[in-house]
This record gives C-alpha cells, sequence and structure tokens, in this order.
C-alpha cells in the first residue's frame, strides 16, 4: 500500500511538475483591416496573427487573401451599431434590422471572404447587449460552423449568452493594446497581456494595423517567447466542437 501510495504521489507531482512547465498561449487578433493601404505592413507582424477583416473595404479581400496564402486565420469583423452613433460603414448590423435583414447582410459578408473561420464585431456597443440580435448572429454562426469572438465593446454584451444559447463557439477579448497610440501605453499593455495569459493560461489581445502598433508588436512579439509564452492562432484557444451543418429556413 505504502508503494502504492508512493508511486501515485510520484505521478501528481510530476502532472504538476509539467502543467507548471506547460507554456501559456495568447492569440493576438489585428482588426480593423482593411481600408487603408498601410494596413498590409501588420501582415508582416511575427509569429500566428490572427487578422479581421472589415467586409466590403478598399483593401479588405486583398489583405484576407495575402493573409489566409500566408497561413494565417482570417475573421469577419462586422461593424455592429455603437452607443456613441459612430458611423458603420458597409456590412453594418443595426438595431433596427430584423432577422432576415441581419443574416443578409452576414451572408454577403461571408461570401466575400468565404475562408473567414469566425467573425468579432467592429465597435457594437449597442448592438451587442440586445439579445435577439445576437441570437440571430449566432444562429447564422451555427449554420455556417463559424465562432464568435466578443470584442467586448460593452460590459454589458449579451454576445456570449447568446452564442452558449445556439451552441455557438465563443471567446472575449481580454487586453486591448492600442487604445492609446503611445509606445509606452502599448508596451504597458503588453505587460499586462503577459502577465494575464501567466495566470490564466490563456489571453486573447485585439491591436489594429496602426503604424505605431505594428512597429511596437515587431519588438514585442518575441518577448512572449522568453515569458514561456507560445503565440497561437485564435482557433487553438476553442474547444475541438462538433459541428452539424443546419438546414431549411432561417426562421426555423
Amino acid at each position: 500500500m505504502q508503494k502504492l501510495f508512493s508511486l501515485l504521489l510520484c505521478n501528481c507531482v510530476f502532472t504538476f511538475s509539467v502543467l507548471a512547465n506547460s507554456p501559456a498561449k495568447v492569440a493576438i487578433v489585428i482588426d480593423d483591416m482593411g481600408y487603408r493601404y498601410t494596413d498590409r505592413h501588420a501582415l508582416n507582424l511575427p509569429g500566428d496573427i490572427t487578422y479581421s477583416i472589415l467586409p466590403h473595404t478598399t483593401y479588405g479581400k486583398k489583405l484576407a487573401l495575402a493573409a489566409n496564402k500566408s497561413h494565417h486565420e482570417v475573421l469577419l469583423h462586422i461593424p455592429m451599431e455603437a452607443t456613441n452613433g459612430k458611423k458603420l460603414g458597409p456590412g453594418a448590423l443595426t438595431i433596427d434590422m430584423d432577422e432576415k435583414a441581419i443574416y443578409e447582410s452576414l451572408q454577403k459578408s461571408y461570401d466575400e471572404i468565404p475562408f473567414a473561420i469566425g467573425i468579432n464585431n467592429h465597435m457594437g456597443s449597442r448592438l451587442t447587449q440586445l439579445y435577439e440580435p445576437m441570437a440571430w448572429t449566432m444562429l447564422f454562426l451555427k449554420q455556417h460552423e463559424l465562432f464568435f469572438l466578443d470584442s467586448k465593446t460593452s460590459p454589458g454584451s449579451q454576445a456570449e449568452q447568446a452564442a452558449k444559447d445556439f451552441g455557438v463557439p465563443v471567446k472575449a477579448r481580454h487586453v486591448f493594446l492600442d487604445n492609446h497610440l503611445d509606445s509606452e501605453y502599448i508596451k504597458g499593455q503588453f505587460s499586462e497581456l503577459i502577465q494575464f495569459a501567466k495566470k490564466r493560461q490563456i489571453a486573447i489581445a485585439i491591436a489594429h494595423p496602426h503604424p505605431e502598433t505594428v512597429e511596437n508588436l515587431q519588438k514585442l512579439i518575441p518577448t512572449l517567447a522568453q515569458n514561456n509564452i507560445e503565440l497561437v492562432p485564435l482557433s487553438e484557444l476553442y474547444p475541438k466542437v462538433e459541428h452539424t451543418k443546419h438546414s431549411g429556413n432561417i426562421g426555423e
């Protein structure tokens, strides 16, 4: 009995040691891609960066194709109505749209970039607080076997609950890296990302293709490995689930 106990204790210590030494995982999503020619510089960032593309924009499809060709994961960055009334741009979802209008808008955006593996919201502080349009969005994602990343522009977002109700894989952003285009601020946010990842073992950051951001991330991303953190494609942080294609009308 004592030998058995000793063996079990050794196994537990070994397992704990392996887990303690396993790298944490971080995904970095560069969104707002599509309007500016300079956005292409973000494609040169090192590692498994995930890119989120604004639909129907001047450079969006070209950037999406280039990212996909380089084996990077691509999301659709869907504009959603904000509380501040900011202009949304093409492919936007608003509170006055019904289920059919939301579905058709999402379909047009997806048709443009059919290799997208999921969507995240651009703005959306107003729309994501409403369960019904979020439920219609999740129904579309379920039918197309896509996942959702909540950019978390509102603490009252209903997106996560709607996604769970419809069986759509969902995660939320943990850290915004560049709300202020200042090198010290970006470095501070990146340090926060590292600390969050060490504590939780996974973390998701969102940044944007601003020249200041790209310049800083070129230097900061290599420091992840120095902190025993692995940069991974966003999908790696989602559970591996079986998807079943939904057939029939949207109202079913």
